[in-house]
């Protein structure tokens, strides 16, 4: 079996990361730690026009027609960065969502990036994500009405619309959409990535998708989601390691460069070890996403590499900033914003703990 890329997923990875060093300095990421959107309406038409926007969008709805593993190449160099923007919430979130849902017209929409969408799926706990939900739905006539918080939604405050995951009456999962959601903005522990809150009391909705339990489906959106994720923080810990050795280099202590002290070089080698684990990790989820006949085998790689990349990132970005010292500390370096985004992509859409539990029971199951 090939692991490598081929030359066309190189090609996108090239594009992407002098893309994002030409557009996405660090002066830029942090102006956008301070802007209530966290984008600038240039740097999301560059976007657009290198078709990022569309793809995971099939052709035949004027998108690239590519899948999760195409997603991750370009989710890593974001996660290097740490990369504010909606990208994730609607080219990935939302765009997953209505691929998997058969939800066409979005499809066209988003693809176009002028629409953009995000999902409103977990509230609180630290299990399933699906189980966790209590929102309701009812139906109004030809619509439905919503009751319930959504406390962390990506981009829930400038979205055009949401994927609302909600129960109704006979306890079954559906999806709905509330255009227009207005969240209100919220602090997040990840300053590069804004969430809001969302309010649902009373929201009227439209149903997407098919009648019936979605769990499935949903789950399934979940499990890509994660494994995007998990090469964001990837792409996190590759320029946290990148940080940590060139920082080692030409930190002087004892007039000579702590890269010569044992402690620092086992830091270090073990940083590399972990992050090589990861990235095999998510690259063999994002093929089973996408190729993958076995539904077992796609939701065992899911859950082992969430349960795995969590604990690993944690570590190398905290390693990072062990590495720096007490300017590791600091506003003025980047470690900590590597360290912020992979602890806030730990806990979303299936924390660690649970995906572990998960992948047990798969296993003793028989399943895989």
């Amino acid at each position: 079996m090939d692991f490598t890329f081929s030359a066309e997923q190189d090609a996108l990875r090239d594009v992407a990361r002098s893309f994002l060093a030409a557009q996405a300095p660090g002066e830029y990421v942090r102006a956008m730690m301070e802007d209530d959107r966290g984008v600038t309406d240039e740097f999301w038409s560059r976007i657009v026009d290198l078709g990022w926007t569309g793809l995971l969008v099939p052709e035949a709805n004027g998108g690239a027609g590519m899948g999760v593993l195409e997603a991750v190449v370009v989710a890593e160099e974001m996660g290097r960065l740490p990369a504010p923007g909606p990208w994730l919430s609607s080219s990935v979130c939302a765009t997953l969502m209505a691929l998997r849902l058969g939800d066409t017209a979005a499809l066209d929409a988003l693809a176009g990036g002028a629409v953009r969408g995000t999902v409103a799926v977990e509230e609180h706990g630290a299990s399933d994500p699906l189980d966790a939900i209590e929102t309701t739905a009812t139906p109004d006539g030809d619509g439905w009405v919503l009751s319930g918080v959504k406390p962390y939604v990506i981009d829930g405050h400038t979205a055009d619309f949401v994927y609302v995951v909600a129960r109704t009456a006979d306890d079954a999962l559906g999806t709905f959409v509330v255009d227009a959601p207005a969240g209100e903005l919220v602090p997040s522990m990840d300053v590069t990535r804004k969430v809001a809150r969302l309010a649902l009391e009373g929201r009227a909705a439209r149903r997407a998708g098919a009648d019936g339990d979605q769990r499935e489906v949903l789950a399934r959106v979940c499990d890509d989601i994660a494994v995007v994720l998990c090469a964001e923080s990837v792409g996190a810990c590759d320029r946290a390691l990148d940080m940590a050795t060139e920082y080692a280099k030409v930190r002087v202590q004892f007039d000579r460069p702590i890269a010569s002290f044992q402690a620092i070089r086992h830091k270090i080698v073990d940083m590399l070890h972990q992050l090589e684990l990861a990235r095999v990790a998510t690259h063999f989820a994002a093929w089973a996403a996408d190729a993958s006949p076995d539904d077992a085998i796609r939701e065992s790689a899911a859950a082992s590499v969430k349960g795995f990349v969590g604990e690993a990132a944690a570590m190398i970005t905290a390693e990072n900033i062990q590495v720096h010292g007490g300017v590791g500390f600091t506003w003025d370096v980047d470690a900590h914003l590597l360290f912020r985004r992979v602890k806030a992509n730990d806990v979303l859409f299936g924390r660690q703990g649970w995906q572990r539990q998960r992948l047990a029971d798969l296993v003793l199951s028989g399943a895989v």
